[in-house]
């Protein structure tokens, strides 16, 4: 679906489909039974540009802002949600919140290498004690000289267990507490003093590793601060913000992936003597599935327009995680109604499907979360504000 982008849109949608068609899709089924991601296949997408879609090619990135990179990842996540999840994390949450805030001197050191695929990023904020609530953060970095000590613990850390470099929000003030003691620290695992659990073992995402990470004194430069000190938690808003417009993409793929395959196996199977497709029943499902989808494809690359022309889009980011993760599940729910038994086949994509769908309503803000920023966008706008 163009909608009349420019031509290089285009042209980067049929490039990264045929990259997913021919590379990815293939592996799906294997990535989630052995529940890991080759590293060969991530550095051939930063060998072709991938993994720096959005950024700057000033930085090694394409140049293709929100837009290019949306469209990335609605592909991404058409062939492999746990590939999709991998470089989601890595370049929309990950390196984005060092684009964002980070002085030149550190986006110079490491988005280079970030964009060209030789670094992996992740993005750590949620701890044992702060999940939806994440002012609550405990994390310590302690200024001694030249350096900052952290010592705590994050987890459920995306990637954790394969990244290079990993933006940490920790406390600097506890008199201040997250919202003005806070500060987001660039940290390269192979430090002294930081560790990683063993990956999680998920319902969904298997080949997206998962882990908590450990810091023990881990001594990290004055000039690894990403922003202003104190300011982190405003940071990390800011990318979780845009990073909500690109999960709707993902999740737009995902649903759109489900919608193409009902409509195949409404033709081929037969029952009752006919097509199933001639049945009103499922039609209808059909029906609903593609116009959710539409509605949805026209949200996410509206406000993808948005974030790249500098526009608000705070109200519309909350919608497009809140509209796409549940239409996605919506949809693969019926498509395994569809379906039948075989939706529930695990050699079948729909069963994986399903299990992989339903973190989306959780991950990088709940669904509930969403509601309230959209709630409280909505009576800002209308002057009144709302207690946190």
């Amino acid at each position: 679906m163009n909608y009349d982008l420019p031509p290089e849109y285009n042209a980067l949608r049929r490039m990264i489909r045929e990259f997913c068609e021919e590379e990815i899709k293939p592996l799906a089924h294997h990535i989630d039974e052995s529940g890991v991601v080759e590293s060969d296949l991530l550095r051939r997408l930063g060998a072709l540009g991938f993994l720096g879609v959005p950024f700057p090619r000033e930085y090694g990135g394409m140049g293709a802002g929100e837009l290019g990179y949306c469209i990335m990842m609605e592909e991404l996540n058409r062939a492999s949600p746990s590939v999709a999840t991998i470089i989601g994390a890595h370049i929309g949450i990950g390196v984005m919140s060092m684009y964002l805030d980070g002085s030149k001197a550190l986006k110079d050191k490491y988005m280079p290498d970030l964009c060209s695929g030789k670094m992996i990023c992740a993005f750590a904020l949620t701890e044992p004690n702060a999940g939806s609530d994440a002012a609550a953060i405990q994390l310590r970095a302690t200024l001694e000289g030249d350096s900052y000590f952290l010592d705590g613990q994050k987890m459920w850390i995306t990637n954790g267990p394969i990244a290079d470099v990993i933006n940490v929000l920790a406390i600097t003030d506890p008199s201040l507490g997250a919202r003005g003691g806070a500060t987001v620290f660039a940290v390269e695992s192979k430090w002294e003093g930081y560790s990683t659990g063993k990956p999680e073992r998920k319902m969904g995402l298997h080949g997206s590793p998962t882990s908590l990470l450990n810091f023990d004194s881990v001594r990290v430069p004055k000039e690894n601060v990403v922003g202003q000190i104190g300011l982190g938690f405003v940071t990390f808003m800011k990318t979780l913000d845009i990073g909500r417009v690109s999960l709707g993409a993902a999740t737009l793929g995902g649903a759109q992936a489900a919608l193409e395959m009902c409509v195949r196996w409404a033709r081929t199977r037969q029952q009752f003597g006919r097509q199933i497709a001639h049945m009103q029943s499922i039609q209808f499902m059909i029906a609903d599935m593609a116009a959710e989808i539409e509605a949805l494809r026209a949200l996410v690359y509206r406000t993808a327009w948005l974030v790249d022309n500098g526009r608000p889009f705070i109200k519309e980011a909350g919608m497009c995680k809140l509209l796409g993760s549940e239409t996605a599940s919506r949809c693969i729910d019926r498509a395994v109604q569809i379906h039948g038994a075989l939706g529930l086949s695990r050699d079948f994509p729909l069963e994986r499907a399903f299990r992989d769908a339903r973190i989306s309503e959780i991950f990088e803000g709940t669904n509930e979360i969403q509601r309230l920023v959209i709630a409280s966008e909505l009576m800002r706008e209308v002057g009144v504000r709302l207690r946190p």
